[in-house]
């Protein structure tokens, strides 16, 4: 379909949902379907849930926020089984605005952005379809008109609760236009959208002096007082404060805590109280969620001042950290990539060298574990690291309340990317690229002190590090021919001879059929690779007999991936008997032929199967090779 039928298409779509009819037409489309009459915080609820709900380890995955948010699905939990889950049982947490507090780009706009973005679409789905009083600014539940002496007798007939009371408009509308019959007053669905200003709001902060309490509640149109006579009647104001649009959806407080008092004040009846004041008239209902972000520094300047205890009563803190694991931080600068126009190829590693770098300036030292830095970084992004488990994991991630709410951005390093593109200006930039300009971006980074400057510096080296070897097991993987099936060749024969040594038996030669030991020398060769020392041996050759009986007993074939550590060995073990190939054809300035089809072979796998140019594959080259010449 091209592009003009998509957009007629759309426009037949929209016909098709709106829906128009009296009061009491809505009424029988509320028995068939009484999830409509739901609250705004159950809107929000019910809408993550749409999306999907995992569950692994007694740990909830809701998969809403899959495509913008990586790495803070504990944080994600939180919120949702915190605040909108109890919310949306009208429990009392819905009386509280919900404060996101975290590091700067860690994540609190883009949470903001994707549930406004989620109920515009969901808004127009049948689960989440919203119907008001037409001709209402504030798009108000029709429930509103069921006099509270009713209000009782509703609930057991339909099993919904109505809170609220008819707002000063539709009063005047319910008489002058309808004789006060409630039934006849016309309803329409509702389709929520912050550019149209229905039902989601954005209220941000300006000068103290100029802002007007009216950009949240509505004002006065003078011009039709001559009409209407009076400022208290309710059609000479204009119900177009962000409050007012907000209601039956939600409202975005930006910069809420630098907001002048006034401005505050409103907020605490309408939390608590569901309503709040405008002009000359009783209290306005209103029902939305309010979702305000902001850094540590200002939230604890806020609740400092005693003046703000009230309002602070009123806050759930939700705490949105940085990302601690590797692979969703590389995630995150992918995504960022892919959002501007950057058009050069990054090497493999490349990002996950800076991940590395940005994940280590977040976390935090362990006083009780006993655990370095680079380990308990492997630990958070699932890799297993010898002497430690789930509940040792378990443990460290409640070891510190605040870890992940400091350190480098991940704003900065794509800054310090595009530097590395302009700078280097070729069609390729690799890790090192990277590293060194992180490293000349925090001379200008007025922000970091001395003391962090030189942590941030020995980071580099570490992340530099972390890349050498994840550089180097490339090539090893490159410049083995066929390595899967030099790999699973070695690691047959090393299986054979652990399974001879554990059950005491000779091996028989395949050429000349005679009985010999198990092959020692093979074993420890390979097992020597990850530091499987003598003592040792004989339980991690019978551990690898245990899992092939286990993959056995499943009907399931233990191969060259079923054991992470004996795959490390065999490919170190592999790497170590080609190293000298790989100094050898690396370092020479006018290699052979023979030489340089090997290198030309090895650069043409490392572009097919590995990711790379050739330009990143040369430099890849000549970089391992100048590590195994120190």
């Amino acid at each position: 379909m091209d592009f003009l039928g998509k957009i007629k298409q759309h426009r037949r779509e929209e016909e098709r949902l709106k829906w128009e009819g009296t009061f009491a037409e809505y009424l029988e489309l509320l028995k068939e379907r009484p999830e409509i009459a739901q609250s705004a915080h159950s809107r929000v609820y019910n809408m993550i849930k749409s999306a999907g709900v995992s569950e692994e380890d007694d740990k909830k995955h809701y998969h809403f926020f899959d495509q913008e948010i990586f790495g803070l699905e504990d944080a994600i939990e939180r919120l949702v089984e915190e605040y909108f889950h109890p919310a949306a049982k009208r429990l009392d947490v819905r009386k509280r605005i919900l404060l996101l507090m975290g590091p700067v780009s860690g994540g609190k706009s883009t949470i903001v952005t994707m549930l406004k973005r989620g109920l515009e679409a969901y808004s127009k789905t049948d689960e989440g379809a919203i119907y008001a009083i037409k001709g209402c600014p504030m798009h108000e539940d029709p429930l509103h008109l069921v006099p509270h002496h009713l209000r009782d007798a509703f609930y057991e007939e339909y099993g919904i609760k109505i809170e609220g009371n008819l707002s000063p408009l539709n009063t005047m509308r319910l008489e002058q236009e309808y004789d006060g019959c409630i039934e006849n007053v016309l309803v329409e669905r509702i389709f929520l959208s912050e550019d149209k200003r229905v039902g989601i709001g954005t209220f941000s902060p300006s000068d103290p002096k100029s802002q007007d309490i009216a950009d949240l509640t509505g004002s006065i149109d003078f011009s039709t007082i001559a009409e209407f006579g009076s400022e208290s009647d309710p059609r000479a104001y204009r119900f177009d404060g962000e409050l007012n649009k907000a209601n039956r959806g939600m409202m975005e407080f930006q910069e809420m805590l630098k907001c002048d008092e006034k401005f505050l004040w409103h907020l605490l009846s309408l939390t608590q109280e569901g309503n709040f004041k405008a002009g000359r008239f009783a209290l306005i209902s209103a029902d939305e969620l309010i979702v305000a972000h902001t850094n540590e520094s200002e939230y604890r300047s806020f609740i400092s001042n005693k003046k703000n205890e009230a309002l602070h009563s009123r806050i759930i803190v939700m705490p949105i950290p940085y990302n601690l694991q590797v692979s969703d931080e590389e995630r995150i600068y992918e995504k960022m990539i892919k959002e501007s126009d950057m058009d050069v190829h990054i090497a493999p590693h490349a990002l996950r060298t800076a991940a590395i770098f940005s994940v280590l300036t977040r976390l935090k030292e362990s006083e009780s574990r006993g655990i370095d830095l680079v380990k308990k970084m492997r630990l958070y992004d699932g890799e297993n690291v010898e002497g430690f488990n789930n509940a040792d994991l378990h443990e460290l991630k409640t070891e510190y309340q605040d870890e992940g709410m400091s350190g480098i951005d991940p704003r900065y390093v794509i800054n310090r990317i595009s530097s590395a593109i302009i700078k280097k200006d070729v069609p390729s930039i690799n890790a090192l690229d990277i590293l060194r300009s992180i490293k000349e971006g925090l001379d200008q980074h007025a922000s970091i002190s001395k003391e962090d400057k030189e942590r941030y510096l020995n980071f580099i080296s570490l992340a530099r590090q972390e890349y050498d070897e994840l550089a180097k097991k490339e090539v090893q993987k490159a410049f083995v021919y066929s390595f899967e099936e030099s790999a699973k060749t070695l690691m047959d024969n090393y299986l054979d001879n652990v399974e001879a040594f554990c059950n005491k038996n000779k091996m028989t030669d395949p050429i000349t059929g005679e009985e010999l030991d198990p092959d020692e020398k093979l074993m420890r060769s390979i097992e020597e690779q990850i530091g499987i020392s003598e003592n040792a041996k004989k339980a991690f050759r019978e551990e690898i007999l245990i899992r092939i009986s286990a993959y056995a007993r499943k009907g399931k074939r233990f191969d060259y991936q079923s054991h992470e550590r004996l795959r490390e060995a065999i490919q170190k073990k592999l790497f170590a008997d080609l190293k000298d190939v790989v100094k050898i054809t690396t370092s020479t300035k006018t290699p052979d032929e023979t030489q340089l089809k090997r290198i030309n072979e090895v650069i043409a796998r490392l572009v097919d199967d590995y990711g790379y140019n050739t330009t990143s594959a040369n430099e890849l080259l000549k970089y391992v090779g100048s590590l195994l010449n120190r």
